[in-house]
């Protein structure tokens, strides 16, 4: 806030006449001079010229404003006083006179040219401000006791050495011997182990077994002309059987269009319900089934006929199980509730070592079991799994959720054994498996490749091994089979039917290959208490229980063919030149 301005009695006396007279004030309105008494100057109210530069800094003055009134200072006057409004403490300030003219040309430089109003008014608003608050004067005279406003940056550290204290040079210093010794293990570690891997890489690159043998060419079926697939001469024979095939399972095989053809050159291998030909309660009770086409006689070692006693005679028994059935709800026996398709090169392409491809997609569905597979076409070494059995794919129908491994695995194994009861399966099989995609969802291709040294399968490529077997001892020591067993009357020593072999042997002789989709079974391929299993392998009548449960399995299975079905897009066969 202003206070008016007084003149103590000191600095009034030691002032000239002249200077005591009337002051003489311009006219802001008349342009002209006022004479006014020191006596009325001394009692005038000085106005406040700062209110509208703190309200609004960059604003212009107004031109009714009354100019600032500033008195001439003395020459002779070596301190002006200042009323206690001005100054600190409430009493009368006396500054010196060299601080007042340092001030004032201090101040001059900020506010502009003195004018007799004081200073130009040719500066901004903002500039008075500023330097009104800046330059710690009022009205260009300087108080003993107002503070600086400027807020001042903290200083940069500085970065100079202290006196005395000199540069650190680590260079110059010697080496401690432990951080060398690390340093350089740290380089050593890391080129051992790139040639270790490249090592390991050429390693693995040279001992990759190839088959180098020449390879002819036996079969190459891309199903162009359906003419040529099935039927006198064609590539595929249709095996027609109700037996279960050793493994118990659910579907009878037929040689009917519904359960495989040809379509856009693509072949088609579909389950389907026996209920929807012959009827649900059929399946049940009180119907005789007599499968039409029945290969029991074309199919089975020597047309059928078996030594019993040490005379040959034909095995009707198995005659009528394989091409006959009778339900019965007493008894609980049902006719094979699901009708399929079991295809076999038997008549048309077999081999010895060799190469074999097929691409395939597989099916969807609950207790589906699609494969691909080869057995010998003449037993040499006896009745399964003597004479060996080479399963290049197998699967399950199953979703992903499924505990013992479903659609998303392949496996690849082989099958032998020194009697009907011993097999070493277990010991020479392996799978591959994909995360999150199913191997019904698209094609893909198996692979066989088999020497008198070895065999392997894989799917897609050889990166993707299902098998890789040397061929590099005797399958019996192989086996570790027991020294005894029995003959069902009595304990005998376990022969060695593989004796006069060699190390591939049973697998030394030809084979033939055979594409089918099955439907459960009781064998252990579908383990119990795994995925809501409906059956018993161990149930007097699991068909039966396998059909009553219907509504469980049936709608995994896909309404439409393409994906209920094995789809087969080619199928080669080489054998060694």
């Amino acid at each position: 806030m202003s206070s008016p301005v007084e003149l103590n009695e000191k600095e009034a006396s030691s002032a000239s006449a002249s200077s005591s007279a009337d002051v003489t004030i311009p006219n802001a309105t008349a342009s002209k001079s006022t004479h006014v008494p020191r006596s009325s100057y001394a009692s005038a109210t000085r106005p406040n010229t700062a209110s509208s530069t703190f309200s609004d800094p960059f604003a212009s003055p107004e031109s009714s404003r009354p100019p600032s009134i500033r008195p001439p200072l003395s020459p002779s006057s070596s301190h002006i006083s200042f009323p206690q409004g001005l100054g600190l403490g409430g009493a009368t300030n006396h500054v010196p006179r060299s601080v007042l003219n340092s001030s004032a040309s201090r101040d001059s430089n900020l506010l502009g040219s003195p004018t007799a109003f004081g200073f130009s008014s040719a500066r901004s608003s903002a500039a008075r401000m500023s330097s009104a608050t800046n330059s710690n004067s009022v009205y260009g005279v300087v108080p003993n006791s107002v503070s600086v406003l400027r807020h001042k940056a903290p200083r940069m550290k500085s970065h100079m050495l202290k006196e005395g204290e000199e540069v650190p040079k680590p260079w110059t210093e010697k080496k401690n011997p432990r951080a060398a010794i690390s340093y350089w293990m740290v380089w050593f570690v890391f080129f051992l182990g790139v040639g270790g891997g490249a090592f390991q890489c050429y390693v693995q690159y040279k001992g990759v077994r190839i088959d180098k043998q020449p390879l002819c060419m036996v079969l190459d079926e891309q199903f162009d002309n359906p003419d040529k697939v099935f039927g006198e001469g064609g590539t595929f024979y249709r095996e027609v059987s109700m037996d279960g095939f050793g493994n118990g399972q659910f579907e009878m095989t037929t040689a009917s269009q519904n359960n495989s053809f040809v379509k856009d050159g693509k072949l088609y291998i579909v389950p389907t319900l026996t209920s929807d030909n012959i009827g649900s309660n059929a399946v049940f009770d009180q119907t005789v089934y007599n499968i039409t086409e029945c290969t029991f006689n074309e199919t089975r070692p020597d047309n059928g006929f078996v030594l019993r006693q040490g005379e040959r005679v034909f095995d009707v028994d198995g005659y009528v199980k394989a091409c006959s059935r009778v339900s019965n709800a007493t008894s609980g026996v049902v006719i094979n509730p699901v009708q399929s398709a079991r295809l076999s090169t038997i008549k048309s392409a077999s081999i010895r070592y060799g190469r074999v491809e097929v691409r395939a997609k597989l099916p969807h569905g609950d207790w589906l079991w699609p494969a691909i597979w080869m057995l010998p076409k003449d037993n040499k070494y006896g009745v399964w799994p003597m004479s060996g059995e080479i399963d290049i794919m197998e699967s399950r129908g199953n979703g992903l959720g499924y505990t013992a491994h479903g659609s998303n695995y392949v496996q690849g194994s082989l099958h032998w054994g020194p009697a009907p009861t011993l097999n070493g399966n277990p010991k020479t099989y392996s799978w591959w498996s994909n995360k999150r995609e199913s191997f019904a969802d698209k094609f893909h291709t198996y692979t066989l490749e088999w020497t008198d040294k070895w065999l392997r399968i894989s799917v897609d490529s050889r990166l993707h091994t299902l098998l890789d077997l040397r061929f590099n001892k005797p399958f019996f020591d192989r086996g570790d089979f027991p020294p005894i067993i029995s003959n069902g009357s009595s304990l005998v020593p376990l022969p060695n039917p593989w004796a006069d072999g060699s190390n591939a042997t049973p697998f030394d002789q030809d084979f033939y290959l055979i594409l089918n989709v099955a439907v459960g079974g009781t064998n252990g391929w579908f383990p119990e208490a795994q995925g809501d299993k409906p059956w018993l392998d161990a149930a007097a009548n699991p068909a039966h229980d396998f059909i009553k449960a219907i509504d469980k399995w049936y709608p995994t299975w896909s309404p439409t063919v393409e994906d209920r079905a094995m789809v087969v897009d080619y199928v080669k066969m080489w054998k060694h030149c």
